[in-house]
Formats: structure tokens, sequence, C-alpha cells
């Protein structure tokens, strides 16, 4: 058996997120189906992390096992071939037999895309969330430098996540404006339900003028979601990139 890695690009728009679900058309399961066809083996491809319905990828990292002696150099052209135009296969690489996607994890990066312009953007409609008014880069930083470190992130979580250990470490949480687009980047080493999202809707909220930034470090402490501001729309966020060691 071979265990290949794979860097994927996905435009999440039309899709129920990346993991398999009962009846629904999901990243995953677009893949293994492509796999099937070539192969005629039964793969569960394993993902660095789950996207959620509407989330994107410029470099989602997966890895499978196959008996397959197609050469690596094939596996590209051969993939992006099964796969619909809305998935991308941008390189593949033999991997050692104990390479993990998910569990090797070393760092995360995910970008948030705000379109900030007087009028949407027609060609960033799917990879954007229109806020037409003006947003305040300074003081929305300014919030975004109380998150880096090691903290609790209870009240940027989804209430409905199930995992009990909200400790999360974030290197790096910047707000850069290029134009009329506004990217909010989040690098750490892992990441809750709706982590990112809840971030950048409780930011835009800072950049409205409607908190102060201080008050981020408050809502850290209190670890209460409803404390935080909203979750901002999918369709704005991308799992940018995985680094491994």
């Amino acid at each position: 058996m071979r265990r290949l890695k794979c860097i994927v690009a996905y435009d999440g728009t039309d899709y129920s997120g990346f993991q398999v679900q009962p009846e629904q058309v999901t990243i995953q399961g677009e893949i293994e189906a492509a796999l099937q066809r070539i192969t005629g083996e039964t793969i569960q491809i394993v993902g660095s992390g789950r996207t959620d319905a509407g989330v994107h990828a410029q470099g989602q990292v997966i890895h499978f096992d196959t008996a397959s002696s197609i050469p690596l150099e094939k596996w590209r052209l051969i993939l992006n071939n099964q796969l619909p135009s809305s998935i991308i296969v941008k390189d593949v690489e033999e991997a050692p037999a104990g390479f993990h996607a998910r569990f090797d994890v070393k760092v995360k990066e995910y970008r948030y895309c705000i379109d900030n312009g007087p009028v949407p953007d027609l060609f960033y409609h799917r990879y954007a969330d229109h806020i037409r008014y003006p947003l305040d880069i300074e003081a929305m930083q300014q919030a975004a430098g109380c998150l880096i470190g090691e903290h609790d992130f209870t009240s940027f979580c989804s209430a409905k996540t199930f995992v009990e250990d909200k400790v999360r470490e974030l290197y790096d949480v910047r707000v850069e404006r290029q134009n009329d687009f506004v990217w909010v980047i989040c690098r750490g080493n892992g990441f809750l339900y709706n982590m990112v999202r809840i971030i950048v809707g409780t930011l835009v909220e800072v950049g409205q003028g409607k908190r102060a930034p201080r008050e981020i470090k408050q809502i850290l402490e209190a670890k209460n979601r409803e404390l935080a501001g909203k979750t901002a729309p999918a369709r704005g966020l991308t799992m940018w990139q995985v680094e491994y060691d």
C-alpha cells in the first residue's frame, strides 16, 4: 500500500461541507467517488480538518492509502479529470506510512474576505461577505491582537460544539486592507467549530464602532458565547494553508 498526500482547493458554495454526510453532496464524497472510479478500490480519505457548508479551501490537505500502481506524476491529472471543476487537486506526493493529514498538523491558516466596497464585486460574491459601510481597520487590528496566544475560546465557538477542551493557541491574527477588500487572517494550532467566523463577526462590530477593542479580553475571560459577535457568513471563509514539520 502507498500513502499519498494531496493539496486540494475547492469552492465550497454548493457543498454541504467537507465531511461525508448521508444523502448530501460533500467534498470528501466527491473525492472518494473519483478515487473509486480510478482505482476500483473503496478508499476513505482523511482531511486536515472539516470545513462547513459554504466554506472554501486553497490548501486543504488530505491523505489516502491505495494499492494502485499509477505513477506519482500522473495522479494529479487523473484526479482532476474525474473531479468536478469546483474541486482541484493542486499537488500529489508520496507520504511516509505514518503521516496523518489531521494529527500531524502544526499550523492552520484561515483567511476571511470582506468586500468593503460601496457595491458588491460581482466576481467575489461567492468568496466574500459584502459590508458596504466603513470599517475602522486600526481598531479591528487592535482587537485582533488581544486574541493572539493561548486562550479558552469558549466565547468564540458555536454552542453546538461537543468538544470539551476549548483551549487553543493563535499564533497570529491580522486585519489587512487591500483596496476595497479587508482580510482577517488567523493562524493557530487548531480551531473550534465556527471559531474564525465568530472572531470575524466580533471584529466587524469593533470596526463599526459597536464595541471597543478592549472588550475582546473581557469576552475571552467570560467564556460565554452570547457575549461575542454574530457568526460571519460561510462564503467569506477559506482554509488557506496547512503546515507540517
